[in-house]
């Protein structure tokens, strides 16, 4: 009995191998296993071992307070909640100390952001050791404000983050909220900065970028341009003008401009070795017959150079009808491309997220029925897909000849080998991290510390 630590229904404990000084616990003998809070979870390899790291922010509904921990794995295992919800969770072994005293006990990580706790001690990690007087809270103690201050803000890296602001038009879109969020856990000082609110002072000594209600925006240290392609021009010039200030744009200015040229980006690729369908482009309504023998007759797609997310593109199915499509758009003075359809593809095609010149994802899309267009915004649905080595160097040599940090890379399977369809410079990030079930917002932010070599 005396060796045995005794407890409320509610305690703080501490994780000494895992950096964790004090996090609050639900004691629940109810539960089996022991659960930790832990977002970023990502398995690698150490001294020939299984491991992982993750990130926990310790205190409930703060996300600014950040750490970041590895430990041994020593399994994975389906998890049964208490609301009825299995998962697979991967499971560690580290030392809880708790009362003075400290023992190894097994740990489940799962995200906890709707759970009261950051941390749950179950009855296995409680076997001979403690007693748990479930009327009482806080039988050992708790820490003080101050403490926690200690613990938590005078030293956490967040202190020292830099400032970035995220260039965009909307604050609710799913991408620009999981971007900022991802800076935050991360510890920076994060900005929505809104494209419409943002005007310049071109000035040879002093040149300034002020934002609504005059507020100036020159000491921002970094800027990520997430711009729709309505806003192009102005977009870019305001991109332009953070640069001339010094300030890091994770895409900058020239790569956004030339990535929006589909034209010009297609012969960029090509001039980089790159294969793409085959392509012709015309502004001449009289060579309709031979544009359309160019690229091997129909069926074939008809694109206009300004179309994003699927819109602006078009299947003809027969001559007729590409003959009809590429007139009508010819008749409004749209520039238009012409390209070969892989029919093989079956609607399907291939997403690759490149970050700082590394492939960090990729899904498969797939068209919904009657749709030849796998963009999620067109319907489409999302899959993980293993990608080969050839279309991963494709993904990163587009990415290179581009000039883009962030890129969302198409490619089709073709019987003549992949194929790339398009480079993106504003890749959503809703579809992919759904599917893939990873953090590619805070990869995007782990790049613009890469170039400040911020730890």
């Amino acid at each position: 009995m005396q060796d045995k630590v005794i407890v409320g229904s509610e305690e703080w404990c501490s994780f000494p191998a895992l950096g964790i000084p004090t996090i609050k616990a639900r004691v629940d003998s109810g539960a089996k296993t022991s659960a930790l809070h832990a977002i970023n979870i990502v398995t690698f390899e150490k001294d020939s071992e299984s491991w992982v790291k993750f990130d926990i922010n310790p205190i409930q509904n703060n996300a600014k307070a950040v750490i970041h921990c590895e430990a041994p794995l020593i399994d994975k295992r389906v998890v049964k909640s208490s609301s009825g919800f299995r998962e697979q969770r991967y499971v560690i072994k580290t030392k809880l100390e708790i009362g003075g005293k400290t023992w190894e006990i097994e740990v489940t990580l799962t995200n906890r952001d709707s759970m009261g706790f950051r941390m749950l001690l179950g009855r296995e990690a409680m076997s001979g050791r403690v007693l748990v007087d479930p009327e009482k809270r806080y039988l050992l103690g708790q820490p003080t404000t101050e403490k926690l201050k200690e613990y938590y803000y005078a030293t956490n890296e967040f202190k020292k983050g830099l400032k970035i602001g995220l260039l965009a038009s909307n604050p609710e879109l799913y991408s620009n909220k999981r971007i900022l969020e991802a800076g935050e856990l991360r510890g920076h000082e994060m900005h929505f900065l809104n494209l419409k609110y943002c005007y310049m002072k071109l000035d040879a000594t002093k040149p300034e970028i002020h934002y609504r209600g005059g507020k100036v925006l020159n000491d921002f240290d970094a800027v990520i341009p997430r711009i729709r392609p309505s806003m192009t021009y102005y977009g870019c010039a305001l991109t332009r003008q953070f640069e001339a200030l010094k300030v890091f744009a994770l895409n900058n200015a020239s790569a956004i401009t030339q990535s929006r040229d589909k034209l010009f980006s297609l012969q960029l690729l090509l001039n980089n070795g790159v294969d793409i369908p085959t392509t012709g482009f015309a502004n001449s309504p009289l060579d309709t017959d031979d544009l359309i023998k160019m690229v091997g007759g129909s069926p074939l797609i008809v694109k206009l150079l300004e179309g994003t997310q699927g819109k602006g593109v078009v299947l003809a199915e027969t001559k007729k009808a590409a003959e009809s499509v590429i007139n009508a758009f010819k008749s409004l003075n749209a520039n238009i491309l012409v390209q070969e359809f892989i029919k093989e593809a079956n609607g399907k095609d291939l997403r690759l997220f490149v970050v700082d010149g590394k492939v960090v994802a990729a899904m498969q899309r797939e068209a919904a029925p009657g749709e030849f267009r796998a963009n999620i915004h067109m319907g489409g649905t999302a899959s993980v897909v293993k990608i080969t080595s050839e279309e991963k160097k494709i993904a990163i040599k587009a990415a290179k000849a581009m000039n883009l940090k962030v890129a969302g890379v198409d490619i089709i399977r073709s019987s003549k080998g992949p194929l790339l369809l398009e480079v993106n410079s504003s890749p959503g990030l809703e579809g992919i991290e759904g599917a893939t079930q990873k953090d590619i917002a805070g990869e995007m932010i782990k790049a613009i510390e890469k170039n400040f070599k911020w730890k």
